[in-house]
């Protein structure tokens, strides 16, 4: 569980600096001590009295204030967690070479906490090559890089560069806050790493007004990204129909039907480290597609609805790595998901035994679903079963510490 952590906030000198005021407020609110650091030129943007009453605290650019508590070395040393937002191209290039020209750069080189940094700047400054030198440089050294947001900037620009909004950044942040988090910022056991997460639902229409679904929220997908972004992996995530918003930092990329996941899968797993399938895709769509809005018969008759499988996501991606050739590169990792019910034939945990053999992956999430269970819930039960047959895994908890420990697994994995 999170407890009350010690944040130093940094802020760097951009216009989106007027959204790390609720950013601020949220760790307050959450129960945590903020000192913010901002630079010069967010000041220009933000002034001090606004962060000292948001905050409660002192607030300073100068290296040589407080000097007689070696400011400037000590805020990075207490520090649980380091936050730069908006981490401008002008900090991200500062942090990268390791400069130490104003009280945030000093406390970055002086800090042994997870940091973070949140970019925000215009697409063109976003996609240079030296920012993106930048911040590869900083995601070696274990920090986490939030990748911007697409949408309206400043002026009538739009594209990538806009600052996730405060909520999305916090919940991207709230693994790292987390008491089991490793301290360290080198300790980042997913560091170079790609991971493809899928989440959501597929739905598979009838006629244009309906469809075939399930009851997946995508929230328990979507914690893992998150997770998996905190421990310094690049995700990119696949995103059937959610009822939770897409992680902040993540590559997106969506689909509606098992058929267009399929293709959405597949092309982000060429190249990956891990593929986690969290998506609940429907085993089954229909036949035929009614171009029109299927109506009630006058003669009284039922309408026949005649179903096909849709593809196995999960054995494919299986089989093309085992298969290899040109062109093909799946994940040495692949982790499954099995939302499973017992019968009178068999237990959760025997069905999905069986599943694991005969999907071929390495690694299989289990969980009982129902009505009243895991769907759209914000907790969850699971179980990890390894095809190497080592001991089973059981976390509990809400989504995100379950997937935390489940992200802590798949590291594991990995490392071996």
């Amino acid at each position: 569980m999170a407890q009350q952590r010690r944040i130093v906030l940094g802020v760097g000198g951009g216009i989106a600096a007027f959204k790390v005021a609720s950013l601020l407020r949220l760790f307050k609110e959450a129960g945590h001590h903020v000192d913010v650091v901002p630079t010069r030129a967010a000041l220009d943007f933000v002034g001090r009295a606004t962060w000292e009453a948001l905050s409660g605290r002192p607030v300073t650019a100068d290296v040589f204030d407080a000097v007689d508590t070696v400011n400037h070395v000590r805020l990075g040393q207490e520090a649980d967690l380091v936050v730069v937002a908006p981490a401008t191209a002008d900090v991200l290039a500062r942090a990268a070479a390791g400069l130490a020209n104003d009280l945030l750069t000093n406390t970055l080189l002086a800090s042994r906490a997870p940091v973070a940094f949140a970019p925000a700047m215009h697409t063109e400054m976003w996609e240079h090559p030296a920012t993106q030198a930048n911040v590869a440089t900083l995601r070696a050294r274990g920090a986490l890089v939030i990748d911007p947001a697409v949408g309206r900037l400043t002026g009538k620009d739009s594209g990538p560069g806009r600052l996730p909004e405060p909520a999305d950044l916090f919940a991207a942040l709230a693994p790292l806050l987390r008491e089991d988090f490793p301290p360290a910022m080198t300790a980042r056991p997913l560091a170079g790493r790609t991971v493809v997460v899928s989440a959501g639902g597929t739905r598979e229409p009838l006629d244009p007004v309906r469809y075939l679904g399930n009851r997946s929220s995508g929230k328990q997908g979507a914690a893992i990204a998150r997770a998996a972004l905190a421990a310094g992996a690049a995700v990119r995530f696949v995103a059937a129909h959610l009822e939770t918003p897409v992680p902040a930092g993540v590559e997106v990329s969506t689909a509606s039907t098992a058929l267009q996941l399929r293709d959405a899968v597949l092309a982000a797993a060429e190249g990956a480290d891990a593929l986690v399938m969290a998506a609940a895709v429907a085993d089954f769509r229909p036949a035929t597609y009614a171009d029109a809005k299927i109506k009630k018969r006058e003669d009284g008759q039922d309408p026949v609805i005649t179903l096909v499988r849709n593809p196995d996501i999960l054995a494919e991606a299986v089989a093309r790595r085992t298969a290899g050739g040109p062109g093909t590169r799946m994940p040495r990792l692949i982790v499954g998901f099995a939302a499973e019910t017992g019968d009178a034939t068999a237990g959760v945990l025997e069905h999905a035994a069986r599943k694991l053999a005969s999907k071929g992956c390495e690694l299989l999430v289990v969980n009982q679903v129902g009505e009243d269970l895991v769907f759209g819930a914000d907790s969850n039960d699971v179980t990890v079963l390894a095809a190497d047959g080592s001991a089973p895994r059981t976390f509990s908890g809400t989504k995100d510490e379950v997937a935390s420990g489940v992200v802590a697994v798949i590291a594991e994995a990995l490392s071996r």
